[in-house]
């Protein structure tokens, strides 16, 4: 077979460039990588729409890495700030581990996959940079693709924090007398003291914790950062839909026995009712459907198929402020088939700029109907937010 076509690192740069400066009657600031210049806008519409869709190698059990990986390709706003290399200034080369070495391989191959010449990408580079900074990703084994996206989002956010001095633990309390907003407010801003990147910009949204004590009445809320949000599922079998997950996730707990924590009002250990709502809401929602736990992970895998949109995913019902109007629409899925032992990812993706849905298989890569999106191998969901709502 005859290898694509190489197009220079400073060839694309320099039309890139003047793809996004000049006038904007005449042209486009699109993302395409690579390929022949075009200067229409009709032209490089058409080029984002044929590019995006190049598999990746399998180099050895790696199909949760490459599922991911494209999912995450597939996220806008994330892939137009690597191909126009806007990291280039944000790389962070005083706390961060990798020192911008993991973000840089993670953009190679997305410039890679965004070629609009259709091929297969190696992933070798790129592994080598995860596994150092997480040692677990080490090998050949199959691993978990939901860990894996935890590990990969924080690796990259290192790289690109914009916190460069780590800054001094504030130890006082946030005052209990403040209102709810005046507390979550707070704890965003203790928690962007210490991380604040485009990852962060992106993915991290905030959780309302309200433990409430049956005696007295009193309610202690604390407000916590969240990378994803991992649901139960509440059927061992059959059809579920995606809002009974999250009625269970927020459903309230009772807390007794062993469990009972200490009210603080009280001052001593209470009979407690424990819930989740959502503060603030993330750009980009990733949702993992809880198909092993820790308890049941040797025991098999949850085969039961969970309903979920595709459009118009409203999650008001779930927010602590029920004003605040919150719509997502889907993008990507990271599917796992087959068993705990045996299985196999593949994701399915709505491409950005065409809205075609495409399975990734990983080399393989073919469209597919969105009819097809919905199965009872999703695992990992991707959702955007969607324009019409109202943060």
């Amino acid at each position: 077979m005859l290898s694509p076509e190489y197009v220079s690192p400073r060839f694309y740069e320099e039309n890139l460039h003047f793809l996004i400066y000049v006038d904007t009657d005449n042209y486009t600031s699109s993302p395409t990588l690579g390929g022949r210049f075009r200067s229409r806008e009709k032209h490089s519409e058409e080029s984002d729409k044929e590019a995006g869709l190049s598999g990746l190698r399998n180099i050895g059990n790696t199909c949760f890495m490459n599922s991911v990986l494209q999912c995450l390709s597939n996220t806008k706003p994330l892939l137009e700030y690597l191909v126009r290399k806007s990291y280039s200034s944000d790389i962070n080369s005083t706390t961060s581990s990798m020192k911008g070495a993991l973000l840089r391989a993670f953009a190679e191959v997305c410039h890679e996959l965004w070629r609009d010449t259709k091929s297969t990408v190696d992933t070798s580079a790129f592994k080598d940079q995860i596994q150092k900074f997480a040692p677990r990703f080490m090998g050949y084994s199959q691993q978990d693709a939901q860990e894996f996206l935890r590990y990969l989002l924080e690796g990259l956010h290192e790289d690109i924090n914009r916190v460069t001095t780590r800054p001094k633990p504030i130890l006082t309390e946030i005052e209990d007398s403040w209102s709810d907003t005046q507390k979550a407010t707070e704890s965003w801003k203790r928690y962007l003291r210490s991380d604040d990147s485009k990852i962060v910009d992106l993915f991290v949204g905030q959780l309302k914790s309200t433990l409430k004590c049956t005696t007295c009445g009193h309610c202690s809320v604390t407000f916590d950062p969240f990378w994803d949000l991992s649901l139960p599922i509440p059927s061992k079998t059959g059809h579920v839909r995606l809002s009974q997950c999250f009625e269970l996730f927020t459903k309230e707990e009772v807390l007794d026995g062993d469990e009972k924590p200490t009210c603080s009002k009280c001052a001593t250990r209470r009979k407690c009712t424990k819930s989740f709502s959502i503060q603030k809401f993330p750009k980009v929602l990733v949702i993992h459907l809880k198909r092993f736990s820790p308890t049941e992970r040797y025991r098999g895998k949850l085969s039961t198929s969970v309903d979920f949109p595709l459009q118009g995913l409203d999650m008001t019902p779930y927010a602590a402020n029920r004003s605040q109007g919150c719509v997502y629409n889907l993008y990507g899925v990271a599917n796992h088939s087959g068993s705990t032992y045996s299985g196999h990812y593949i994701a399915y993706c709505k491409h950005p700029y065409s809205g075609e849905w495409h399975c990734y298989n990983d080399s393989r890569v073919s469209p597919m109907s969105s009819q097809g999106v919905v199965s009872q191998d999703g695992y990992v969901l991707f959702y955007e937010l969607s324009n019409t709502s109202h943060m």
